[in-house]
C-alpha cells in the first residue's frame, strides 16, 4: 500500500530496566505526552509496536484547528494552537506548522446558521472565528467558479506536516532523556498489591509506577485484555496527495464535500470532506447501542462496509497470556487501502468548484484508521479501577491537531500538577450516550 513518507527519529537500542512512565504507542499524542514528561525530567519509556508516526499520526489531513470543534474539545483546541504556534522552536525541527487560517464553506443559509450557533456557544472562548460573506470568501479564496453564500473563517487556526511533526516532537523527547523504542510491542501489564508496577514488552518487563495509554485504534483491544471497557469503533479515512498546483488558494478549506490544504512542498492534501468508511465488524454490533445516537446523527457521513476486516477482526484474540505472542506483534501497521471511488470524488467536487485543480498530477493516495467514541471526544484519564493506568485515546479523527494539547494535559495529569484545561470532560467512564457533534475528519 502507498503510506506518507515519515522523517527519521532517533531510537533507543537497548530496553531500559526502568522507568517512572511507559507511555505505550508512538502516534503524536503518545510522543507529546513523552516529551512533556522528559521536559519536567521525568524518566519516560515509549514503546512503538512498529514505527513512530508509522499509522494515523502521518495519514491525517494536517489541519490544527479550534474552529468548530466539540464545545468539550474547545479548550484542548485553543492551548494546542498555542503550543503549535511554539513547537518548531521547542523541537528545534520543522513541524510544518504555518498559521494559515481555515475556511468552512457553506452551501446553504442552513449550514451558516449551524456556524452562527456555534460561535454563540463558544463564545466564552475568546475564539477569533467568524462569519464571512460572499466579497471576503473571493478574496481569501481566489479562483472558485462559484459565489459561496458564507463561511466560517478562524484566521488563528493552521496546518502542520504530519510527516515531520511527531518525528520532531520524539526526536526532542529523545534529546531530553526519553527512550525511544520501535518494534517493541507491550503485551500487557503488571500488578503488585492492586497497583500497577510494570509492563511487558516483548523484548522483556520494564519496572515502572505509571503507564499512558496513547495506542489510537489500538487501544480498545489492549484493554480489553485488562478487563478495562474502552468503547471505541474504527473508521477508514482517504487522503490524497498532489503535486504542484497553480493558481490554487494557500488557505486550508472545507466545503460540503471536498477539502485541501497547501503543504510545504506546494502541493496539496485533499479528500473528500463529510465521507468515510465504517467498516462493519464484530465491535460494530458488540458496542451497536452505545453508537446509535452517533450513527442516527451521522448517517450521511458514512459509508457502511462489509468486508474482509469483519473476519480478521473475528479472528484476532481478545485474550492472550504476557509470555505469547499478541496481535500487535502480529500487525506492526496498519496499512488500509483507500476508497478511490471517495476521493475520486473529491477530486471531482473539488476541480468543480476550483478549476486550478483540473489536470493535477496526483503523486499519492494512502488511507488511515480512526478511533472514533461515542460522543467524539477523547479519552484523557486514569482507569479508576487500575490506579496508575492512564488512558489518551479516541480522538476521533481530531488527534493530529489537539495532540500536543493532549499530551500536556496527559502528563499534567500524571504527575498531579494543575492541568493544562479542565480534564473532566475528558474523563474515563462518562456518559457515552453524549453526541452533539458529528465525527468530522480534519
Amino acid at each position: 500500500m502507498m503510506s506518507p513518507r515519515v522523517d527519521p527519529v532517533r531510537t533507543t537500542s537497548e530496553l531500559p530496566a526502568e522507568a517512572d512512565v511507559v507511555v505505550i504507542g508512538g502516534g503524536i499524542v503518545g510522543a507529546s505526552t513523552a516529551l512533556f514528561l522528559a521536559e519536567r525530567g521525568v524518566s519516560v519509556a515509549l514503546c512503538e509496536k512498529g514505527t513512530i508516526a508509522g499509522e494515523q499520526s502521518s495519514r491525517n489531513w494536517g489541519w490544527c484547528r479550534k474552529m468548530g470543534r466539540d464545545l468539550a474539545e474547545v479548550p484542548l483546541a485553543v492551548e494546542s494552537l498555542r503550543l503549535w504556534e511554539g513547537m518548531n522552536a521547542r523541537t528545534n525541527a520543522e513541524t510544518g506548522f504555518r498559521q494559515t487560517g481555515i475556511v468552512y464553506l457553506c452551501e446553504t443559509a442552513n449550514e451558516a446558521a449551524k456556524h452562527e450557533a456555534w460561535l454563540a456557544q463558544a463564545a466564552s472562548h475568546q475564539i477569533d472565528s467568524r462569519l464571512i460573506g460572499p466579497d471576503e470568501i473571493d478574496r481569501l479564496l481566489p479562483g472558485s467558479s462559484r459565489r459561496w453564500p458564507a463561511a466560517l473563517y478562524t484566521p488563528s487556526d493552521g496546518c502542520a506536516e504530519p510527516e515531520k511533526a511527531t518525528s520532531a516532537i520524539a526526536n526532542a523527547a529523545f534529546g531530553r532523556g526519553a527512550a525511544i523504542l520501535e518494534r517493541c510491542a507491550v503485551r500487557g501489564l503488571e500488578t503488585t498489591a492492586g497497583r500497577l508496577s510494570g509492563v511487558v514488552t516483548e523484548r522483556g518487563p520494564i519496572r515502572c509506577s505509571k503507564v499512558v495509554l496513547a495506542g489510537g485504534t489500538w487501544s480498545r483491544l489492549f484493554c480489553g485484555n485488562l478487563g478495562v471497557e474502552l468503547p471505541q469503533l474504527k473508521l477508514l479515512a482517504s487522503v490524497m496527495r498532489s503535486g504542484p498546483v497553480t493558481g490554487a488558494p494557500d488557505r486550508a478549506t472545507g466545503a460540503d464535500n471536498f477539502a485541501f490544504r497547501k503543504r510545504l512542498d506546494g502541493g496539496y492534501s485533499i479528500a473528500r470532506r463529510n465521507a468515510n468508511v465504517a467498516p462493519l465488524t464484530p465491535d460494530s454490533f458488540r458496542l451497536f447501542f452505545n453508537f446509535l445516537p452517533a450513527l442516527v446523527t451521522q448517517w450521511h457521513e458514512l459509508r457502511l462496509r462489509v468486508g474482509r476486516s469483519f473476519l480478521e477482526e473475528w479472528r484476532i484474540p481478545r485474550r492472550w497470556a504476557l509470555d505469547a505472542e499478541t496481535p500487535f506483534e502480529q500487525v506492526r501497521t496498519l496499512d488500509p487501502a483507500p476508497s478511490h471511488a471517495i476521493l475520486d470524488e473529491g477530486e471531482g467536487n473539488l476541480v468543480q468548484s476550483f478549476p486550478a485543480f483540473a489536470g493535477m498530477k496526483i503523486a499519492e493516495r494512502w488511507a488511515g484508521v480512526v478511533d472514533a467514541t461515542p460522543d467524539g471526544v477523547p479519552v484523557i484519564s486514569e482507569v479508576p479501577s487500575l490506579p496508575g493506568f492512564y488512558i489518551a485515546s479516541g480522538f476521533s479523527g481530531h488527534g493530529f491537531g489537539i495532540g500536543p494539547g493532549a499530551g500536556h494535559l496527559m502528563a499534567d495529569l500524571v504527575m498531579g500538577e494543575t492541568p493544562i484545561v479542565d480534564p473532566a470532560p475528558y474523563r474515563y467512564g462518562r456518559a457515552w450516550s453524549r453526541c452533539e457533534r458529528a465525527v468530522v475528519l480534519s
